[in-house]
């Protein structure tokens, strides 16, 4: 039986810096002579072990994040068990430092060690098996964001040229909310299986109603055309705005390149 006394304000200490119960911050200075440096370790050690163990529990909840810093950009998605860790400040927290050091890679994120190590520490002081989920950084241009309210649902916009900022954030709010959801920013991006089996359909949709040739092929290609516009971005009437695409309230000179529509578990 360890019998080592522990100093409460030692112990008090230690529960301040780890966030930790009382009780398994005695145990850990009692079975490290009251080192406070070797009992954060082992407590830590200790802790994240119990919690590997506890990775198959179901994140259903989390939240999405956004940093954008000159020149790139990175939205990132992390996962938790419950709602009300989701909400959490100290969650949201973590999650914002989390995006801001995605912004150093470039394109799918993975996590870096202190990024692990981050998560870990908020593991042990909640009890959940909180993870990374995905994320993406991207280079070059400009960019805008948007982040639901509930944090749940987040969008960010890569584009060139100079774009009025209420503009910028309200495409990607378009994005967030639009039904249905773009597939691409314009036809280039695609799909080309969806593409073909959609012109196909239209072919045989015309070719069924008995109109001649020429004009069945022109119904055909009126039929895709409104696919288009119903599926990509600079097709679609704006939300905020649905007398004008989304391609027509764009100035001269800018080019949107890309968008990232993340929600949690989505």
């Amino acid at each position: 039986m360890n019998t080592v006394q522990v100093n409460p304000k030692d112990a008090m200490t230690l529960r301040q810096r780890t966030g930790l119960g009382i009780m398994d911050c005695k145990e850990a200075l009692a079975h490290n002579g009251s080192d406070m440096a070797k009992a954060e370790a082992w407590l830590r050690e200790k802790l994240k072990g119990k919690m590997d163990t506890r990775t198959d529990r179901p994140a259903g909840q989390g939240c999405v994040a956004v940093c954008i810093e000159s020149g790139r950009a990175s939205i990132i998605e992390v996962r938790a068990e419950t709602d009300f860790t989701a909400k959490n400040d100290q969650f949201r927290e973590m999650s914002t430092q989390l995006a801001k050091s995605a912004c150093e890679q470039s394109g799918e994120v993975k996590p870096t060690a202190p990024m692990t190590a981050a998560i870990d520490e908020l593991r042990i002081k909640t009890g959940e098996n909180i993870s990374f989920g995905r994320g993406v950084c991207l280079h070059g241009g400009n960019f805008a964001k948007y982040v639901h309210h509930d944090g749940r649902l987040g969008v960010l916009l890569q584009f060139e040229g100079e774009l009025p900022a209420d503009l910028a954030t309200g495409i990607c709010q378009h994005v967030a909310a639009v039904v249905p959801t773009p597939l691409s920013v314009d036809e280039s991006g695609v799909p080309a299986d969806t593409l073909a089996q959609k012109r196909a359909d239209a072919q045989a949709e015309a070719k069924a109603s008995g109109k001649p040739e020429q004009i069945a092929a022109k119904m055909a290609e009126g039929k895709l055309r409104k696919f288009l516009e119903e599926v990509t971005l600079l097709g679609q009437p704006y939300v905020r705005d649905d007398k004008k695409s989304v391609k027509q309230l764009l100035p001269a000179g800018v080019r949107i390149l890309k968008f990232v529509r993340m929600t949690v578990g989505g």
